[in-house]
């Protein structure tokens, strides 16, 4: 199966439904569903965020968890515009489906979609 590694807290946003789209410096002609890999190093600055977000959104802040597998969503478009909050290009892979697991399943990122293997 297909996966790709996101920093947190964007890793979190897009496996609980908040963010619809995730921008890349390159297209992708892939459709199907991934799973979406917490990487070990979040994104510090939007971690300060992810309080102030929840708390605007009605929703407790959750555990975060890096070095995992923590969800999956469909990729069902790639597009170079959207009216999406979250897109600021060059390319947005809009995203769709979104499943957050019970259980992260530790792991190794990669750069690009890669393949998991259990």
């Amino acid at each position: 199966m297909k996966a790709l590694s996101v920093k947190q807290p964007f890793a979190w946003l897009i496996v609980a439904g908040f963010k619809d789209i995730e921008n890349r410096s390159w297209s992708t002609n892939y459709r199907g569903t991934v799973l979406i890999h917490a990487t070990q190093k979040p994104d510090r600055e939007m971690m300060e965020d992810l309080g102030p977000f929840c708390k605007a959104a009605g929703v407790p802040v959750p555990e975060i968890v890096n070095g995992a597998i923590i969800g999956q969503v469909d990729i069902v478009d790639c597009v170079t515009d959207d009216g999406s909050e979250w897109f600021d290009g060059p390319y947005g892979w809009v995203l769709d489906n979104p499943v957050e697991f019970t259980e992260p399943i530790p792991a190794k990122g990669a750069l690009g979609l890669w393949e998991w293997k259990l």
